[in-house]
Parts: C-alpha cells; structure tokens; sequence
C-alpha cells in the first residue's frame, strides 16, 4: 500500500459491510456476524464524543472489539469540531482502522440537539467536523496521544493506554487513518443536490447514504433513486458512495450496485438472528428459512445463540449496572423461524442470564424430542 492508501482500497469489491445500528452492533453482534458470515468493513455503534469528553467511561464498552472484525471503523456523533478531533486521537490510538461520523441518526434525542440527522440543516459545521477529525488524525500520527486532548478525563485516558498496550506493532503505529460519514438523503425531503456536494467537498473516503430522510426514521421505503443520485454526483470524486436500506441479502446488495451505480452496500436488519447472510457460499445464505426445519440446522442457531449469549455476558457483565436485557432481542431473532418459535421467544426475552437461556434451550429440546418420539412412534 502507498503511504496515503488505507483498508479502503483493499476491499473487494462491490464493498458489503454490515451497517452501524445503535443498540445492535456491539461487540459481540460483530464478532457472531464475522464468524459465521463475511461483511467487510463493519462499524461499531455510535458512541458521543461529548459523553467520552464528560467522562462518561461506559462509552468505551462501544469500542471494544477484537483482531477477527478487522477492518473495523469507530462510529461517533456530536456537533463540536475540537471534540470530534480529541475523540479522533483516542480513537487512533485504540487501534482503529477508520473513523465514522454519524450525520444519519433520526432520533429526537440526537438530531434535534444538532448531532446525527441534524447535521444536514447545518452544512458548514458538518464539513467543520469533518476536517476536525482528519486534523485529530494527522495530531496522532504527529505523535500526540488521549493525554494531549484537555477534554479527554485521565482515567479514560489511562483506559486507552492500557488497551493500545495490547495492540500489535502494525496497530501502535501511526497509520493512515480514513474519515467517512454515514448520512441520509435529506432532513424533511430528499436535499441530496444541495447536501451531497458539501459533504464531498470535505473529501470523506467514503459516503454511506440511507436512503430515507430524517422524518422517515425507519418507515416507508428507502428511495435508492437518490441513492443512485447521490452515487452520479460523486463521479469523478475520490469519494466512494455505499448505499444502506432495506438490503435483504448479499445477492440483492449486489443487484443495487450495478443498477444505482454505487460503489458497495451495507445491510442493516436482514442480519438480525441471521448470521450466515453475509457467507454466500454458506448453504445458510441461500435456503435460511427452509433449513432451519432440519433438526442439526435448529442445534447450530440454538448453538450460536448461546454462544452470543455467552460472549455478551463475558464481555460486560464485569461494567457497573450490567443488564443482560438488551441481549434478549438478539434470542428471540435467533429462534424466530424455529418450531414452537412462540413460546421459545416469550421465554428467552425474560431470561437475565445465560444460565437460564441453556436451561430454557435444554428443556426445549426435551420436548421437542419427546414430540418427535410420539409422533413417529408406531400405531398399535
């Protein structure tokens, strides 16, 4: 690679990643969905540049990860320039391949305080952002490090020494460290004309454009026109565009690209319960539904739910106010085209450990095999 080259342009292409989702991608999501599948980058959810400067340390639980999701790329929100370069640094020196900028989240609590979605109403300061970051980039490969950054508290900054310690060699260095955005097409309407181009002119590495608007959210459907637009107004940048919304699977990400025009897709929800959705030659990939009927396909999805479970409550239940609530969506996603998937979901989305997720799994097989017994046993 040249010095100013970075993962980016290593990835095979049409790119197809798994898309950020906040209260979704962590690290154990990620580390499932790479084991089982192959998304290539992949993010981590969002964390708050102004929760990492106020010293909220349960932030970092969002950046931890492992050497097997490479590249992985940190995802962040706020709306102050010098806080997004601070947070750049310590994220450069947490062994990051590349550095995301929120500007698609729709939620209230975010878009309407200037941060995510909301930065499309302010498109100078989106662009100031931008370069902030990179200048956080370019602080880091100079040499500075968390203990140079005046907002970054000193016990999180002893938190990120104690990780960069564990990094390789190839990692400690300063490396060339990529800025991208994650972003939707327009606050109340499609603005792709007018927002896209501010967005290029801080020259992202990449663009990834949901193709809904801010007051969508997540409702009707996501309009890959616009994506497509977005994709013709970048030709000739160095910009690569990726388009997000309603991709039911690799085959289908594939079909986008060729006919918007884009550079690669990531898929959101089609993953939720479905790790295999990325590993086309998995014969997962292609009959997912169907097999899960066959009785060794149901042990290995039960198999890998207890082994999300597990890696869920190892990596966390160590942190102050630990819950193993949030992980109960997850079991139920994974059991959902099972046999009896009814009442095996009301029972995983009560558990609060993983001791009573494999006593719930152990009892379901038990009946399941006494119903097989009974119905197969012969008539007299």
């Amino acid at each position: 690679m040249a010095e100013t080259e970075t993962f980016w342009d290593s990835l095979p292409r049409p790119i197809i990643g798994l898309s950020p989702m906040n209260g979704i991608t962590d690290h154990p999501f990620r580390y499932i969905q790479k084991k089982y599948g192959s998304p290539t980058p992949m993010f981590t959810e969002f964390s708050s540049v102004h929760g990492l400067s106020h010293g909220d340390k349960k932030l970092l639980k969002d950046f931890l990860y492992d050497e097997s999701q490479r590249p992985i790329i940190a995802q962040i929100y706020g709306y102050t320039p010098d806080l997004f370069r601070q947070t750049a640094i310590v994220l450069c020196q947490l062994g990051f391949d590349g550095i995301d900028i929120n500007m698609g989240c729709p939620a209230k609590s975010v878009a309407h305080g200037g941060s995510g979605a909301g930065l499309i109403k302010t498109p100078r300061l989106a662009q100031q952002i931008v370069q902030a970051s990179k200048q956080g980039v370019h602080e880091w490969q100079a040499g500075a490090t968390a203990r140079n950054c005046p907002d970054i508290p000193s016990f999180i900054a002893d938190e990120v020494e104690r990780r960069h310690r564990s990094l390789t060699p190839y990692y400690r260095a300063a490396r060339p460290i990529p800025v991208s955005v994650k972003t939707r097409i327009g606050y109340a309407e499609s603005e792709v004309d007018e927002w896209i181009p501010y967005l290029l002119e801080s020259e992202p590495v990449a663009l990834s454009i949901h193709g809904r608007t801010l007051k969508q959210g997540y409702s009707g459907s996501s309009d890959w026109d616009e994506i497509g637009r977005s994709a013709d107004i970048a030709r000739g940048s160095e910009t690569l565009i990726l388009g997000n919304g309603d991709i039911q699977s690799p085959a289908d990400a594939r079909t986008r690209v060729a006919d918007y025009g884009v550079d690669g897709a990531l898929i959101g929800r089609a993953s939720y319960g479905n790790p295999f959705i990325f590993n086309q030659a998995n014969e997962y990939a292609h009959e997912y539904e169907t097999t899960l009927q066959d009785e060794a396909h149901r042990h290995q999805m039960l198999h890998i739910a207890l082994e999300h479970a597990r890696l869920y409550e190892e990596s966390f239940q160590h942190l102050d106010r630990y819950q193993f609530a949030p992980m109960r969506k997850h079991l139920g996603w994974y059991v959902r085209s099972l046999p009896g998937a009814r009442g095996l979901r009301r029972d995983l989305t009560q558990t609060s450990s993983v001791d009573e997720v494999v006593e719930i799994v152990d009892r379901y097989f038990a009946y399941r095999k006494r119903w097989k017994d009974r119905v197969l046993q012969p008539a007299l």
